[in-house]
This record gives C-alpha cells, sequence and structure tokens, in this order.
C-alpha cells in the first residue's frame, strides 16, 4: 500500500506543511550551527597563523610540515583565492595544491622542485595578504592577541561562507537520523553496533543501520559495486524483505528539482539487483514541490513527511 505518493489531492499541502517546518528548524538552530563550526574554524585558523609566523614569514617547511593549512591560507588573500586561480598565480602544480589541501604532500615529487614550489606559493600568499585584516603586516610587528582572535574569527567566517549550506544540510541529517533512531527504538528495534560489514541478507530481524552499502550488480557483466543509503531496516516479520530508507532536507526548490534524477537512478540499480519489490522511501523535510513528488512517484518511489513521521506506522514495522 501506498504511503504519500498515491495521495495527489495532499501534497500542496504537505509541500506548504514542510517548507514551514524546514524554515522553523533553520532560524531555530542554523545560526547556532554555523556559529558552533566557526568558532571550531577559528582555532584551527588560529594554529594555522601561528605555524606562518602570523603571515610573517610563511615559510616552505612550514607548508611541508603542516600542508593542510594552505586551504586556510588562500582565505587570508585579498580577495579570497579559489585553488585554481592560486595554481594559476603561483604557477605550481595542480596536484600538489590538492594533495596539499587534503593534508599531505605527493609522495614522489622530487624534493628540489616540492620545495621551488612550496617557496612560490608562499611567496604568492604573503604578497596578496588583506592588510585590512592582518594590521601588523605593513609594520611588520608582532599582532596583539585582540587582533589574532579578530583575524582568526574573519577567515573562519570566510571558510564557512563557502561551505555553508553543507553546514546545515549535515546537521539536518543528523538531525533526521536522530528522530528514526529514537522512532526505531522506541518501537523495540536495535540498533546494530558490530564493525563486521552486512549485507542485506545477513542484517537480523528487528535491527538497523545507519550508512549502510548495499551492493548491486551493474552493467553486463554484472561488476558489482557499494550503493550507501541512510537507513537499512530489516522488519522483525524475517519474511519481508529490509526496508531502506533515504534522508533528504533541501531549503529551496531549485536544487531539488535538479537532483530528483538521483534517487531514481539509485531505486534502479536496487531493483536491478534485488527486484521490484525492494522497498525504498524517501524522508523528507523541507522545499519538495509537486513537480519533484510527481517525478519520484512515477518511478515508483514512496516517502514520508517529517512534519507527519507517524507515518512510518505504515511500513508495518
Amino acid at each position: 500500500m501506498a504511503i504519500n505518493s498515491d495521495k495527489v489531492q495532499q501534497w500542496q499541502d504537505d509541500v506548504k506543511k514542510s517548507v514551514q517546518f524546514y524554515n522553523e528548524w533553520y532560524l531555530r538552530f542554523a545560526p547556532l550551527t554555523y556559529g558552533d563550526t566557526r568558532a571550531k574554524t577559528a582555532d584551527k585558523v588560529l594554529e594555522a597563523l601561528e605555524s606562518s609566523n602570523y603571515l610573517l614569514n610563511i615559510s616552505a617547511t612550514d607548508l611541508q610540515t603542516n600542508p593542510g593549512m594552505l586551504s586556510i591560507l588562500r582565505m587570508t588573500t585579498r580577495p579570497p583565492r579559489a585553488r585554481d586561480r592560486l595554481i594559476g598565480l603561483a604557477g605550481v602544480s595542480p596536484n600538489l595544491v590538492s594533495s596539499m589541501e587534503k593534508g599531505s604532500i605527493p609522495s614522489r615529487m622530487d624534493r628540489d622542485e616540492l620545495f621551488t614550489q612550496l617557496e612560490k606559493i608562499s611567496n604568492t600568499i604573503e604578497s596578496l595578504a588583506d592588510v585590512d585584516i592582518f594590521p601588523w603586516l605593513s609594520a611588520r610587528r608582532e599582532p596583539t592577541q585582540p587582533e589574532k582572535d579578530k583575524s582568526a574569527i574573519i577567515v573562519a567566517d570566510r571558510l564557512c561562507g563557502m561551505i555553508a549550506d553543507p553546514i546545515i544540510r549535515n546537521a539536518q541529517e543528523q538531525r533526521q537520523l536522530a528522530l528514526i533512531d529514537v522512532w526505531l527504538s522506541e518501537k523495540g528495534y536495535t540498533k546494530r553496533v558490530s564493525n563486521q560489514p552486512a549485507t542485506l541478507e545477513t542484517l537480523e530481524p528487528g535491527t538497523y543501520s545507519f550508512r549502510f552499502n548495499v551492493p548491486v550488480s551493474i552493467g553486463a557483466e554484472a561488476h558489482q559495486v557499494n550503493i550507501p543509503v541512510d537507513v537499512a531496516i530489516k522488519p522483525k516479520d524475517t519474511s519481508r524483505m529490509p526496508i531502506l530508507i533515504e534522508c533528504k532536507s533541501a531549503g529551496d526548490f531549485t536544487n531539488t528539482n535538479k537532483r530528483r534524477k538521483e534517487e531514481a537512478a539509485k531505486y534502479v540499480q536496487l531493483k536491478a539487483t534485488y527486484g521490484n519489490d525492494i522497498p525504498f522511501i524517501l524522508f523528507l523535510c523541507g522545499y519538495f514541490d509537486k513537480g519533484y513528488l510527481g517525478y519520484e512517484a512515477a518511478e515508483g518511489i514512496d516517502w514520508i513527511w517529517e512534519h507527519r513521521m507517524d507515518d512510518i506506522e505504515l511500513l508495518n514495522l
């Protein structure tokens, strides 16, 4: 029995309630979430500034010892530099910069060439440093503690501003998983905590797992890959297949309609491996309009709204 995909007459009302639900959460928690992340990021910025002698002397050795601070140093320039722009201005290897921002140095890179390119990076950043944020640079003096703290917050804000949407999206996803966790626990289900990998066939009845990898077969040669799903639930009725749930939240209508094919493609791969009866449900909160819902319904995908979680009862768990 369908849960919401066949109830077209109430889609518009649910869209309005879902948008209101998301907006109320956003106004309550997004500023706190962003502020907490910015504070933690500011600590990392202070460490990077200290390592570079507060931009007074960014040495090749410093960059080699702490390559991950490059992503922070890019935000100290005026204007902040995108990765590709820094590569072009400094005339250095894209592979080197990419590796550094992941926290490492290419192991096979010639040592002399490495130091030459690291010096180019340090010289470029020093020459473009934002003296309005770092006023001690013009006078070539040590910064005061208030100056250090203020500059760290500004750079942290620049860093967080670039990833604001992922920060909020991750917080919302964690909240959705927590709600499902509580709901299933209250129904007598047990969260799987084993370090041993499991498959849909080996999930024990009455258990559930988060961030579950589902093996599927791709192509004529049946090449096997893992598809991640947010929640896998094995009903207590041993004859039933596990139920797969994807948590989806969105703060605008544009992105949801751009990405609506992703769920459909995942479902097609799941059905190709496990049959058409594999339960695949979306857990929605936010800006999902009738166009998105109609597309998913046409693909055979059903959903549960976060603002009406009691619909989970219809899964007969």
